[in-house]
């Protein structure tokens, strides 16, 4: 596979037919994204010198009756790191790939079945360092002129894919701000069935501002990084935080004198001991205990 030239108006030119050149927005967008993802913590620095190269596929597309929409994909529940995580299509660089646009497209084509002749690539952005997988990867962003049908390739490692409309993720209702176990706080998409977070959110978060297509939200809505499980389609599912009451506690019953003794009268049958002051046993029952609140990501 080969990166496809592109024509004067910025579109590809395959078999003689010319096809439809990204729209302005998407132009602009690309055009400002060279230094723009990159933040303090994914600056390489001098751990980039010995990090793995990789690369992923952001990929725009606008056919769609909702608009503007962007590729993410959902990694298997079985895997046995990154599980049910959402990502952009990518992975690691080969040996055989010529560049990190190559890296990009082949991934994509692997894990989802795109077809690459039907992308643009509008921009390579500045490699972004991931210092918990050391994975220094590169944003490669693409526009989408002749979409093609996208499924999981591979099941046991794509769990599903979706095209999520700009507005969708620019919709305040589904926007949160998600605090992981380390502390560590960053932006969060619940869109389609999916929580995105970490490195994939980050970079949907500088997009949707440099797009302008980014809309007042509140970002001290903060939840906690939750452990997802699969429902049968796949999907985690986020739990609710909730948070009890601590239980009540209770003081000790009351201890009761002992009843006095009677001793029997010399012609008559012995005195029956009056009864004791019995309390009722005290509802020492407490509110459950909240669940235990649970709080890591591949390079996408």
């Amino acid at each position: 596979m080969t990166e496809l030239p592109a024509n004067a108006d910025g579109a590809f030119d395959t078999d003689g037919t010319t096809v439809p050149p990204p729209p302005a927005w998407l132009r602009a967008l690309a055009e400002k994204a060279g230094q723009a993802l990159v933040t303090s913590r994914t600056h390489p620095g001098h751990a980039g010198a010995d990090a793995r190269p990789a690369a992923v596929l952001i990929l725009f597309g606008d056919d769609g009756p909702e608009g503007p929409d962007i590729l993410l994909l959902e990694r298997a529940a079985e895997l046995r790191s990154h599980a049910s995580q959402p990502a952009f299509p990518g992975g690691a660089t080969d040996a055989t790939d010529e560049s990190r646009v190559h890296t990009a497209l082949r991934e994509a084509e692997e894990e989802v079945g795109l077809d690459p002749a039907g992308v643009e690539v509008l921009a390579v952005a500045s490699p972004l360092y991931l210092h918990a997988s050391r994975y220094l990867v590169t944003p490669v962003i693409g526009w989408w002129h002749t979409p093609c049908a996208v499924v999981p390739v591979d099941p046991a490692e794509t769990s599903s894919v979706a095209r999520v409309p700009l507005a969708e993720l620019a919709d305040p209702a589904n926007r949160v701000m998600l605090r992981h176990r380390t502390g560590l706080a960053g932006p969060a998409f619940r869109v389609r069935g999916m929580l995105v977070w970490g490195f994939t959110a980050g970079i949907l978060d500088v997009l949707l501002r440099l797009g302008e297509w980014e809309r007042p939200w509140n970002d001290t809505e903060l939840i906690d990084y939750p452990v997802a499980r699969a429902t049968t389609s796949g999907t985690p599912v986020v739990p609710a935080q909730t948070t009890s009451p601590p239980a009540p506690s209770h003081p000790p019953a009351p201890s009761h004198p002992p009843a006095p003794s009677h001793p029997p009268a010399p012609s008559h049958p012995p005195l029956q001991s009056g009864p004791l002051d019995k309390s009722p046993p005290l509802d020492k029952s407490s509110p459950p205990a909240a669940p235990a609140s649970p709080c890591d990501e591949r390079h996408s």
